[in-house]
C-alpha cells in the first residue's frame, strides 16, 4: 500500500511538472507572438515572411539556427556582437535567454511563402554549384551541407530554400568580405572567398527557387 501511494505521488508529481512546463512553453510563445507582431513585424513580417527581400524571411526556419543568430546580435557585458548589425543589436538589446528561445521557436513553426527564381540561365548555373560546386576553384557542393532541397541541418546550417537571392547574394559577399564573420571556422569565408560575383548571384538565384 505504502508503495503504491508513493507511485501515485511521483506520478501526480511528474504530471504536475508537465502541465507547467506546458504552460511555461504556452506563455513564452503568447509572449514571443506579442513581440513578432509589434517588434520584429516592420521587417520581417508578423510571421517571419519578410516584405522586402533587404531582410530574410524567417518563416520555417530551423530553431536552432534562429537562436544563435539572435544570441550573436547581443553585445554582453560590453564586448562587440559577434555579428555587426546595429538594427539588430537594438532590437535584441532588451531579450532574455528565454524571449529569444520562444522566438526562435515561434518563427519556426511559421509556414514559409517562399520567393522564386527570376533567370533560367542564372539557375542552370547555380543548380552545378548547389550540386557539385566547382572544382577547379576548390568550392564545395552547398547540397553537401545544407541539403539537396536547401532544407538544413538542425543546430548546424540553415534552412536556404526560397530565401530571397537578393539576400544571399548580399550575405554571400559580406562572408567573402569578412564583414560577416560568425560561421564556424570561417567555412563560410572560406568558400565564399572562392566565388565569383557571377557565382555569387547564381547560386542565389537558384536557392530562391528550391523547394
Amino acid at each position: 500500500m505504502i508503495r503504491t501511494t508513493a507511485l501515485a505521488v511521483l506520478v501526480s508529481i511528474s504530471f504536475t511538472a508537465l502541465a507547467a512546463n506546458e504552460a511555461n512553453e504556452d506563455t513564452g510563445l503568447a509572449k514571443a507572438r506579442q513581440t513578432a507582431q509589434t517588434v520584429c513585424a516592420a521587417c520581417h513580417g508578423t510571421d517571419g515572411n519578410s516584405p522586402t527581400s533587404a531582410n530574410p524571411i524567417i518563416a520555417g526556419q530551423i530553431p536552432e539556427y534562429l537562436l544563435k543568430q539572435l544570441k550573436e546580435f547581443q553585445s554582453i557585458d560590453g564586448k562587440p556582437a559577434v555579428r555587426n548589425n546595429p538594427i539588430m543589436a537594438g532590437m535584441t538589446a532588451a531579450l532574455n535567454a528565454e524571449d529569444m528561445k520562444a522566438l526562435a521557436r515561434y518563427f519556426s513553426q511559421q509556414k514559409q511563402k517562399p520567393s522564386a527564381a527570376t533567370s533560367a540561365k542564372l539557375v542552370e548555373t547555380g543548380r552545378t554549384l548547389w550540386r557539385r560546386g566547382d572544382s577547379e576553384r576548390g568550392i564545395a557542393a552547398c547540397a553537401g551541407c545544407h541539403g539537396p532541397t536547401g532544407a538544413g541541418v538542425p543546430a548546424q546550417y540553415p534552412r536556404l530554400s526560397g530565401q530571397y537571392a537578393e539576400y544571399i547574394e548580399i550575405q554571400l559577399k559580406n562572408f567573402r568580405s569578412e564583414e560577416r564573420s560568425n560561421d564556424p571556422e570561417g567555412m563560410m569565408r572560406n568558400i565564399a572567398d572562392r566565388m565569383s560575383d557571377k557565382q555569387i548571384k547564381a547560386v542565389a538565384d537558384y536557392i530562391a527557387g528550391l523547394r
